[in-house]
């Protein structure tokens, strides 16, 4: 039997420069708004209860930290293949593509998009290697509108909870805070791989 191992990682840690496959029997992404908004209102309730406008960035190292919960992970033939999480993964990444849009037109950027999707040889792969869903993601991530028609379950409930993020993130979060916001989701907010 094979040990296993934990260990809390950021989301930054989990996602930057990171692949993950997704066995066949487990592709589809079934996530609906109730689950959406419960993550939602988890991350930006905690994110607000530390969050003061006249705080500097520097000081979202000090707020306080949230656990995602875990995800399990196998590594076979040097691919690692996502067993348990791949809802909640999916669903941050979502989350991720639309703060990176949301951020486009301002000066404070953060630059999030290693977290989406890496570049190698020109061609961009995202951190969740699923092809029927490659066409979808290009899309969101260029904040282009998506043809629905004739695409599976998967793929329509990822651009209905696309559009439950977007409704849903408070503008508390999605105005001035919005970098603080970012990078206290990416260095403060963890998972157990």
């Amino acid at each position: 039997m094979r040990e296993i191992q934990g260990d809390a990682r950021t989301v930054k840690e989990l996602l930057k420069g990171r692949k993950y496959a997704i066995d066949y029997y487990q592709r589809e992404y079934k996530w609906g708004r109730k689950q959406i908004q419960e993550l939602i209102n988890d991350l930006t309730s905690r994110f607000l209860n530390d969050y003061e406008e006249e705080h500097h960035r520097d000081q979202v190292s000090e707020y306080g930290h949230y656990f995602l919960g875990p995800i399990i992970i196998s590594n076979k033939d040097n691919i690692d293949y996502l067993v348990d999480g791949q809802q909640r993964l999916t669903s941050l990444t979502l989350l991720l593509i639309y703060l990176r849009n949301l951020q486009r037109d301002r000066s404070d950027q953060v630059n999030i998009d290693e977290l989406i999707f890496s570049e190698k040889y020109g061609e961009k792969t995202f951190n969740m290697q699923v092809p029927e869903r490659l066409a979808c993601m290009e899309a969101l991530f260029a904040g282009c509108p998506v043809d629905e028609n004739g695409e599976p379950e998967s793929i329509h409930n990822i651009i209905t909870s696309y559009q439950d993020i977007i409704e849903l993130l408070p503008e508390e979060v999605t105005s001035g805070a919005l970098p603080f916001f970012i990078d206290w989701l990416t260095e403060n907010v963890h998972l157990v791989e």
